[in-house]
């Protein structure tokens, strides 16, 4: 029995879609993958519905209607996983920024050693990030030292989008209390696994900016991130917060 999940949302990767569904799948150990598509007007989740054919029993599907934001997306995901009997559950992107390589090690993390929830980190061990120019490096790379200064959590890439967790941890964080839809969701979760006392483990990994598709960074993600921290902070600090 596959007892590990990997969720990917998608919204116009039909350039990466097929190709890193194939390269989860040629991993030597076994994964099943969730791909979560927003009605991609590019053909993604027709191309998934394609390659199903080859994998009936280990890729599944889910469109929804419209583009309805990566927080809601990975919900949907992590509810469909807990309706089943997956014991470890994966975050992780479409577009090649996260090695699929590097999913055994997030694996072996939580199912081997001691970690509730793995986080593959781009800053654990200084910056590896590739292909990004030093803008982009030095706002991401801000956004955590931010965000690990306001919460207090010891997590160094506060905003990695790159997880395994286990399945209590899902379990335990009622997932209909969280309020953030984009990026700053990755934060959020964070927290919340941080103040139920999860062990945390950041494994290092490189982080390559996607070579194909367009990035779906914005400036309300970023202003979402930043403001909603603090308000997610203070609000924990008189147990207005509901985890």
């Amino acid at each position: 029995m596959v007892d590990a999940l990997v969720i990917i949302p998608t919204y116009n990767e039909i350039e990466n879609v097929e190709r890193i569904i194939k390269n989860v799948f040629s991993l030597q150990r076994d994964f099943h993958i969730l791909i979560v598509d927003d009605s991609s007007p590019d053909g993604t989740n027709a191309k998934v519905k394609e390659l199903q054919s080859k994998y009936p029993e280990t890729l599944f599907l889910m469109v929804r209607e419209g583009k309805m934001g990566l927080g809601t997306a990975y919900i949907a995901g992590f509810e469909w996983a807990l309706d089943r009997s997956y014991e470890y559950i994966f975050e992780m992107d479409a577009d090649f920024s996260h090695n699929p390589n590097d999913l055994i090690r997030l694996y072996n993390a939580c199912a081997r050693g001691s970690a509730d929830v793995a986080i593959g980190s781009r800053y654990v061990t200084g910056v590896n990030v590739v292909n990004w120019p030093m803008s982009r490096v030095l706002l991401s790379w801000g956004a955590s030292k931010y965000v690990r200064f306001i919460t207090g959590m010891d997590i160094h890439d506060t905003t990695a989008g790159f997880i395994c967790y286990k399945r209590e941890v899902l379990e335990k964080i009622n997932l209909n209390k969280i309020r953030f839809v984009g990026y700053a969701f990755q934060i959020e979760m964070k927290f919340k696994a941080y103040l139920l006392k999860y062990k945390i483990k950041e494994i290092p990994v490189i982080f390559t900016d996607r070579t194909k598709g367009t990035s779906k960074m914005s400036k309300g993600i970023i202003s979402e991130a930043v403001f909603g921290v603090i308000k997610m902070k203070f609000n924990s600090l008189f147990n207005r917060y509901e985890i």
